[in-house]
């Protein structure tokens, strides 16, 4: 084993510095090593500000990353903001009025090294719209029933509702603020502080 003294980027743009290590015999080992340091890492889903966040790293990337040090420091990089990454898709949606609630997070690395980041927002977190729509097509379904009539009663259309949003890139931070501007309905930044390839 290999311990490497590396400068990580940050969330916040910064660097620190941090021990990393490699040369591991086995993936099992690696992922033990990292699981201790990045407990979300390949666990399910976990809690994080409050949204249920599932973090999968491929096993195949993994056996890549545990014996070369340039592909362990962006593993790490990139698993290290995944919490500062998180508040961020909660904070954005709750500063806009009427914008929508991050219900989950999943971040996806590949066999590559290419994340994913997906997520499932809401504009009717407590069903409010969700129930007042069935009740109106109740209604008019009923009425239509009373008149006798045999056609179907008008669809009622959500004004708000649910989706879900993927972005996809080779830095998490980036790969966050494409979905952000996705779920707020604007383009994705012109250009990411924290860019690193594996």
């Amino acid at each position: 084993m290999t311990i490497n003294t590396v400068e990580l980027k940050t969330s916040t743009g910064g660097t620190r510095t941090e021990q990393i290590k490699t040369g591991y015999s086995s993936v099992h080992d690696y992922s033990k090593y990292l699981h201790i340091k990045y407990r979300y890492m390949n666990t399910g889903t976990t809690s994080m500000q409050g949204v249920p966040t599932t973090v999968s790293v491929s096993n195949v990337f993994l056996k890549k990353c545990m014996n070369d040090p340039k592909k362990a420091k962006y593993l790490e990089e990139n698993l290290k903001v995944i919490p500062d990454c998180v508040k961020s898709l909660v904070n954005y949606t709750k500063t806009m009025q009427g914008s929508p609630v991050c219900t989950y997070a999943t971040y996806i690395m590949d066999d590559d090294g290419n994340i994913t980041c997906m997520s499932d927002c809401t504009n009717d977190p407590h069903g409010k719209i969700a129930r007042e729509n069935a009740e109106k097509k109740a209604r008019e379904e009923e009425i239509a029933k009373r008149r006798g009539e045999k056609k179907e009663a008008k669809e009622v259309r959500t004004e708000k509702g649910d989706y879900t949003i993927t972005a996809t890139g080779t830095d998490i931070k980036a790969v966050t603020q494409k979905a952000i501007a996705a779920s707020l309905g604007t383009s994705g930044p012109t250009g990411a502080s924290f860019d690193i390839k594996a």
